[in-house]
């Protein structure tokens, strides 16, 4: 028989883990639709984010819950390292914003990688830091001791909002250092609701990961995740669902920015969710040599699709979430048909749409011998 003490404890253990979890009730989270493609996993992901141990407006905990409201699955709390606009209220403590964050992200099932940003004068810029053991080492005043003591963590660094001043925007001198010395692996091509086209085009060139995140500084106001209100997220394919996994894929480069209801990165990557994402079925041949089917589209963004090839319409839009009957014109229903696309909204450079196909065989006949 269970004593009166150990009941005690028990009750009072019970009624703890309750108010822990408490500011976990009643809240719903939204699953992202976007396949997992290639054998790995697409997490959902932001990288670059604010609380009041910077220059934000929220607590480390809300962070998370609106990370987990909002269908994410990694996120990195990044304060600023040299801008602590609210220490007279909030002790500077870089760490402290992962230690607080932590328990509630292991109770949300959000992978959570300790991260801070490098706060600079333009050029060079801002820089985010991640997968790093311990900030403190960071808070030095020369820039390349800075990025050094990151690297010797085996921090992940990304350039920040590199066309955030305009009237200074470009790469510089000092640029090509931090790439030379491998310091700079990633850059933000979409930073919010901004997209740089330049940053785009380095990230070609230089063989640097596609990073796409929120930089939120405010609560979040976003209710429901659609294709045309979503916070900017960086789409990683990772091995599994862990710290180890998402740094061995940044470093690799296996990275895709969502920004509005367009991806942008490598054409490998949005190759690959176009096809995991669209299923052509329900394949019918009618007279006049005349083919109707349907595609089906499984993933969250309305996909614009423009004609290359000869056969199907100009241009398709296939609606996130359904599906859409497409009526084509062939010469003759037994031969194979390969429709030639290119997605519009999935950007493999700037301005420029990744190509695509969709393809079946044609109609069987079967040839009956009369016996004689």
């Amino acid at each position: 028989m269970m004593t009166t003490a150990r009941l005690r404890l028990v009750v009072t253990s019970v009624l703890a883990l309750l108010l822990a979890t408490a500011p976990l009730w009643g809240q719903v989270r939204q699953e992202i639709r976007i396949p997992d493609i290639l054998g790995y996993k697409t997490l959902k992901c932001d990288l670059h984010m604010h609380t009041v141990f910077s220059d934000g407006q929220v607590w480390p905990t809300v962070r998370v819950d609106e990370a987990w409201r909002e269908g994410l699955d990694v996120m990195s709390i990044t304060d600023h390292i040299e801008y602590q606009p609210h220490k007279d209220d909030v002790p500077t403590n870089h760490n402290r914003p992962y230690e607080i964050a932590l328990p509630r992200a292991k109770a949300r099932g959000i992978v959570l990688i300790r991260g801070a940003e490098i706060t600079r004068q333009t050029p060079p810029g801002h820089f985010n830091a991640i997968f790093l053991d311990d900030v403190t080492p960071l808070d030095t005043k020369d820039l390349l001791d800075c990025m050094e003591a990151a690297a010797r963590q085996g921090a992940f660094i990304f350039w920040n909002h590199p066309g955030w001043k305009p009237d200074k925007k470009g790469w510089f001198d000092v640029h090509t250092t931090l790439y030379e010395k491998k310091y700079m692996r990633g850059i933000e091509v979409v930073n919010g609701g901004s997209y740089y086209p330049e940053a785009h085009q380095w990230a070609i060139e230089k063989g640097l990961a596609f990073i796409g995140n929120s930089d939120i500084h405010a609560p979040s106001m976003i209710q429901r995740t659609t294709k045309d209100e979503h916070r900017t997220m960086t789409l990683v394919f990772a091995k599994k669902k862990s710290v180890e996994a998402v740094k061995e894929a940044v470093f690799a480069g296996r990275t895709v920015a969502w920004y509005q209801n367009q991806l942008i990165g490598p054409a490998e990557y949005l190759e690959a969710i176009f096809q995991a994402a669209v299923d052509l079925s329900d394949i019918q041949y009618e007279a006049e040599n005349a083919i109707r089917f349907r595609l089906t589209n499984s993933s969250d963004l309305d996909l614009e699709l423009a004609r290359q090839g000869k056969i199907g319409p100009k241009t398709l839009t296939l609606p996130a979430g359904g599906a859409t009957l497409v009526s084509i014109k062939v010469d003759d229903l037994e031969a194979p048909v390969e429709l030639e696309y290119t997605v519009e909204n999935f950007l493999a450079g700037p301005g420029k749409g990744v190509p695509v196909s969709m393809s079946f065989a044609g109609q069987m006949t079967i040839e009956i011998e009369a016996e004689i």
